[in-house]
């Protein structure tokens, strides 16, 4: 019987999972979905590793199916669909570690506390990715769960780089910049060395563009400095989020708006970035498409951004030998990518157009100062591999 690793990502309404298969030199994928809408009309879809569907469920409109529903469907599905297959252990993608863990981590009922006190500091997040913890260790309490957050890549950052300007008094509380999508800026500098070996010694800035969006700078496969900090909210625009505003901004909203707590957390989360600016979508593929004013003058203020912070993390890293583009928007659009990089000029990088038109993998041209790439990420496989190595009696 094979054995096999479980990744989850769950979101409020959605839960992605991949599954799988061990004993080759790293986790092999054998199958992959997601549950989506499960308070509203849930939707169920698994496709083998080369993308045709291997099943797909519909409930009706206004079923309420809920994290456990959904949890106790995706295990009787695995047990039913892969009899050949021994489920090992699971692996989270948990958003926040804090300052405590700075490696995945095995959880038990200890560990579960402990990250239960960050939900101040992701309420949009750590609840959701918490929920099938709970709801598998009822179900399977013998069945290893592992949590790899986020942030974790991050806490090589010198201390500098992870202050804010605040009295003893808030920092002690928690108040630091932690940096985010580190399962995929981990993911981006263990591989980076097949494509640029040069690069992966040196100093890289890393754009996760997707519909949350980041930079990080990496120093020698360490992170140096990122544009996210306390929140996944603050750095770029993103799809609905606003990105860096300044404090002021909230005061004004408060009390020349009268908007409360929650109206403001609407407005930065799901009603601004992409989506605000332009008026039209939240998708760059849609605005890229689009003719409307509002749909340029978005993709306008994202390239924007993304060069200024660009800058400043080539300052914190002391210098640039390579960017890299990765998740849905750095892996697919064209013209983002070539407007960045044309921006970036001045730090040595060279576009190649033809290889940008062609996806890469390097869109700059052999003689670039600083070399650009396109490197597909894989959040799953880095959890995978995590959890592999969280088994070990090593660990």
């Amino acid at each position: 019987m094979t054995e096999a690793i479980l990744v989850l990502n769950a979101g409020s309404s959605s839960m992605k999972f991949s599954l799988f298969r061990e004993g080759e030199a790293e986790p092999a994928l054998h199958l992959q979905g997601q549950i989506e809408g499960i308070y509203t009309a849930p939707h169920f879809v698994a496709r083998i590793a080369a993308g045709a569907v291997l099943d797909e469920t519909r409930w009706a409109e206004g079923t309420r199916l809920g994290h456990d529903g959904a949890i106790a469907y995706l295990l009787e599905f695995l047990r039913a669909q892969l009899r050949d297959y021994h489920l090992i252990a699971v692996g989270h993608r948990v958003v926040h570690g804090g300052l405590e863990f700075s490696r995945p981590v095995r959880v038990d009922a200890q560990v579960l506390t402990k990250l239960e006190k960050f939900i101040p500091l992701a309420p949009l997040h750590q609840p959701h990715n918490l929920t099938p913890i709970r709801v598998i260790a009822a179900q399977a309490p013998d069945l290893p769960q592992i949590a790899c957050f986020d942030t974790a890549f991050h806490r090589t950052q010198p201390p500098l780089a992870q202050a804010f300007a605040l009295p003893g008094a808030i920092t002690d509380r928690g108040v630091h910049r932690y940096g985010f999508h580190g399962l995929s800026y981990e993911y981006i500098a263990k591989t980076l060395p097949q494509y640029d070996p040069h690069a992966a010694r040196g100093k890289v800035v890393v754009l996760h563009l997707g519909n949350g969006a980041s930079m990080c700078a990496i120093g020698a496969g360490k992170s140096v400095a990122s544009t996210m900090g306390f929140t996944a909210v603050e750095g770029l625009p993103m799809g609905t989020r606003c990105g860096a505003l300044d404090p002021g901004v909230m005061l004004y909203f408060m009390d020349e708006l009268k908007m409360d707590a929650r109206a403001i957390e609407k407005l930065i989360y799901q009603q601004s970035g992409l989506l605000g600016v332009s008026g039209v979508s939240s998708d760059m593929r849609t605005l890229e498409a689009s003719s409307e004013p509002g749909a340029k003058a978005a993709i306008d203020l994202y390239v924007y951004r993304i060069g200024r912070e660009l800058g400043s993390l080539s300052a914190a890293l002391g210098g640039l030998d390579a960017i890299v583009f990765t998740a849905g928007i750095g892996e697919n659009s064209r013209l983002v990518r070539e407007q960045v990089c044309r921006g970036a000029a001045w730090l040595g990088v060279e576009l190649d157009a033809a290889a940008n038109r062609a996806n890469g993998p390097r869109i700059s041209t052999s003689a670039s100062r600083a070399s650009a790439w396109v490197i597909p990420t894989n959040e799953e496989l880095m959890i995978a591999s995590h959890t592999r190595r969280a088994l070990s009696p090593k660990q």
